[in-house]
C-alpha cells in the first residue's frame, strides 16, 4: 500500500513539475480563408525557434514553450475574437499573430490589451495600426505597407511600366496598400489608370477585369490575396486576354499560383518582405532543416518574433507577459552580441549571464519606440515556375 501510494505521489509530482516547467504561447494566424495555403509555413518557422528555445535548456533553467495554436479566419472578427479569448483563458503568456490587420487589430483591442498580453504580429502591415493605443503590448516584425507600396513602386518604375491599373481586396489591409502604392507610382511619373477593389467570395471576375481593361494598362497589379479574388483576377485576365503582365503584392507571392498557371505568368513579379546576406544565409540552413519553404512569405518573420518572446521572457527573468513587452525592444536593438537564426540558445546563455544581445535574426529586426520593425524587401521574379528573389530592396 505504501509502495502503491509513493508511486502516485512521484506521478502527481512529475506531472505537477511539467505543467510548471511549460510556458504557453498562442500562435493565432488565418488557418482557414483567404490565405490559408501561407499560414503553415509561418506557424511552422514560429514553431521552429519555440522548439530552439525548449530543447536548449537554458529557457529560465530549463522550461519549455508549449504552443496553443488557434484560427482567427483572416476575415471574421467576431471568430478571430473568439479564438484569442480561448487561448488567453488556457494561460497564453504571449501571442504570435495575426495576419490580417483588421483581425489584429480586433484581437489586440478586444483581448490582448485589455487582459495585458503582449502580441507580435509577423504579417499585419495596415498602416493603421500604428496608432492604436495598444499600452505597449502590440510589436510587429514586418514593417507597414506604406513602405511596401513604396517598394513595389520601384520595382514598377524599374520594369519600365509607365501605365498600370490596380485592383485590391476590399479590407484595411489591401486598401492601405492600394493607396500606398498608387501614390509612390504616380510620384514616379507614371500612370494609374484605374484603381478599383473587388470582393473576395466571387465565382467568376469577368466584369472587374473588363473594368480595368477598358482603362488601359501594360498591367495589373493585384493586391490581395492568392486563394480568393486576386486567383480569380487572374484566371480572368489571362481567359479574356485582357492582361498578361501581373504585377503582386506580397501576400499574391504564393507558389500555388504558379503551379496552376505556369509559365502564363512569366512575366509576372512582385516582392515579399525579407533579406539577404548572412543573416538569410543562416535561417534557410534553419528552415531547410525544419522542412520549410522560405519561398512562402512572412516565415522569416515569423521566425523572428517568435525567437523576440523567449529572448524576451529570457531577458527579464520571468514569463509575465508585461516582463515579455518591456524587454522585447531591448533584445531586438543595438548594442549587444548579434544573434543569428540556429543561435538561441547562445542568445539565452549570454542573457542569463548579464549580457546584452542585438538580435539580428532572418529580417534584420530593429525596432523602432513604437514597437514596429523598419523591415527590407526581397524584389521577386519567376523563374523556371518558381518565385524567385532578384534582390533586396
Amino acid at each position: 500500500m505504501k509502495k502503491l501510494l509513493f508511486t502516485i505521489l512521484m506521478i502527481i509530482s512529475t506531472l505537477t513539475t511539467s505543467v510548471f516547467a511549460e510556458i504557453k504561447i498562442g500562435i493565432i494566424l488565418g488557418f482557414t480563408g483567404p490565405i490559408k495555403s501561407l499560414t503553415p509555413a509561418m506557424a511552422n518557422s514560429a514553431e521552429i525557434a519555440f522548439k530552439e528555445a525548449s530543447e536548449s535548456g537554458s529557457l529560465l533553467d530549463g522550461k519549455a514553450i508549449k504552443v496553443i495554436r488557434a484560427d482567427s479566419t483572416c476575415k471574421d472578427t467576431s471568430a478571430a475574437s473568439v479564438a484569442a479569448k480561448k487561448i488567453i483563458s488556457q494561460g497564453v503568456k504571449a501571442i504570435l499573430g495575426g495576419v490580417c490587420s483588421e483581425v489584429t487589430e480586433t484581437i489586440l483591442l478586444e483581448s490582448a490589451v485589455p487582459n495585458k498580453i503582449v502580441m507580435i504580429s509577423p504579417a499585419a502591415t495596415s498602416a493603421s495600426l500604428t496608432s492604436l493605443e495598444d499600452k505597449g503590448f502590440f510589436f510587429r516584425t514586418t514593417p507597414s505597407e506604406t513602405r511596401g507600396g513604396q517598394i513595389l513602386a520601384d520595382i514598377t518604375k524599374d520594369k519600365r511600366i509607365k501605365k498600370v491599373a490596380i485592383t485590391y481586396a476590399n479590407n484595411d489591409y489591401s486598401k492601405d496598400l492600394a493607396k500606398a502604392y498608387k501614390a509612390a507610382v504616380e510620384s514616379h511619373g507614371l500612370e494609374v489608370t484605374i484603381i478599383a477593389s473587388h470582393e473576395n467570395n466571387k465565382e467568376d471576375y469577368s466584369s472587374e477585369v473588363a473594368t480595368l481593361a477598358s482603362a488601359g494598362g501594360e498591367a495589373v497589379a493585384i493586391i490581395g490575396y492568392p486563394d480568393k479574388g486576386g486567383k480569380g483576377i487572374v484566371q480572368a485576365s489571362i481567359d479574356s486576354g485582357a492582361f498578361d503582365k501581373f504585377i503582386l503584392s506580397d501576400r499574391m507571392i504564393d507558389q500555388s499560383l504558379l503551379d496552376e498557371f505556369g509559365n502564363q505568368l512569366k512575366k509576372s513579379f512582385g516582392y515579399i518582405s525579407g533579406s539577404s546576406g548572412k543573416r538569410a544565409g543562416f535561417f534557410n540552413r534553419v528552415a531547410r532543416e525544419g522542412g520549410i519553404d522560405v519561398s512562402y512569405p512572412y516565415t522569416g518573420e515569423s521566425y523572428d518574433a517568435a525567437a523576440l518572446i523567449v529572448l524576451a521572457i529570457q531577458a527579464g527573468g520571468s514569463a509575465d507577459s508585461i516582463s515579455i513587452s518591456k524587454n522585447i525592444i531591448a533584445v531586438a536593438n543595438e548594442p549587444g552580441i548579434k544573434i543569428y537564426p540556429g543561435e538561441i540558445k547562445k542568445g539565452l546563455d549570454l542573457l542569463s549571464k548579464g549580457k546584452k544581445i542585438d538580435y539580428e535574426g532572418a529580417t534584420g529586426v530593429n525596432f523602432n519606440l513604437l514597437g514596429e520593425a523598419k523591415g527590407s524587401f526581397l524584389e521577386q521574379e519567376v523563374k523556371n515556375r518558381k518565385f524567385k528573389a532578384k534582390k533586396q530592396r
